[in-house]
């Protein structure tokens, strides 16, 4: 039996306004995924790193960031084996602070599996579409399964007294996208490791 700490996954969301829904399905996927025994979860808002509009001299791919809520934010990630972004859909893309937060870090994402909770006009999947980009050009491994919370069921939950177990085929989407989590983090994390 092995000895290692199993891989600790970043469940981030994505939006921090006022009012905002991605609470709930945060708490939804934060929930679901605690009943593993193969991955550490931690609920990670954005709200808790108020970075302003990314300022820094340099790209982090060159030298890491000045801003001391930017250097916090990094040690975070650092901190972590991969990442789940809860994340609406805004004019066809993700929200600009969750983009803006992926632009304030680099070698803290590298080699790290992402996956998708999308919710809002067809389930975010255009936003979760640019996420997976941005993933790859950050050196992320973003898994295939992904969770789309679609009008329905968004509305459903948000405004109409309905919990996500009025919509089993959620859970059976998380389930999927928590299995590709597992394997890509374990598999990234031993590489890693191996590296040094």
């Amino acid at each position: 039996m092995s000895t290692q700490a199993n891989p600790r996954i970043g469940i981030i969301i994505g939006s921090t306004r006022q009012g905002r829904f991605g609470d709930k399905p945060a708490r939804w996927i934060t929930d679901l995924a605690g009943k593993r025994t193969d991955l550490d979860f931690e609920l990670i808002d954005l709200r808790d790193y108020s970075l302003p509009f990314f300022e820094e001299q340099m790209s982090p791919v060159y030298a890491p960031p000045q801003h001391p809520v930017a250097q916090r934010w990094a040690a975070k990630l650092d901190s972590l084996d991969g990442f789940v972004v809860v994340t609406p859909e805004y004019n066809h893309g993700s929200t600009a602070v969750l983009k803006n937060a992926l632009d304030y870090a680099y070698k803290e994402f590298n080699r790290k599996p992402i996956g998708f909770v999308g919710y809002g006009g067809v389930g975010a999947a255009r936003s979760v579409e640019h996420l997976r980009m941005i993933s790859v050009e950050l050196q992320m491994a973003p898994v295939r399964a992904a969770v789309h919370m679609g009008m329905l069921e968004f509305l459903g939950v948000w405004q109409q007294g309905k919990s996500f177990s009025d919509f089993p085929h959620l859970e059976q989407s998380a389930m999927a996208l928590l299995e590709d989590m597992s394997w890509w983090a374990q598999a990234l994390k031993a590489a890693r490791d191996a590296q040094g």
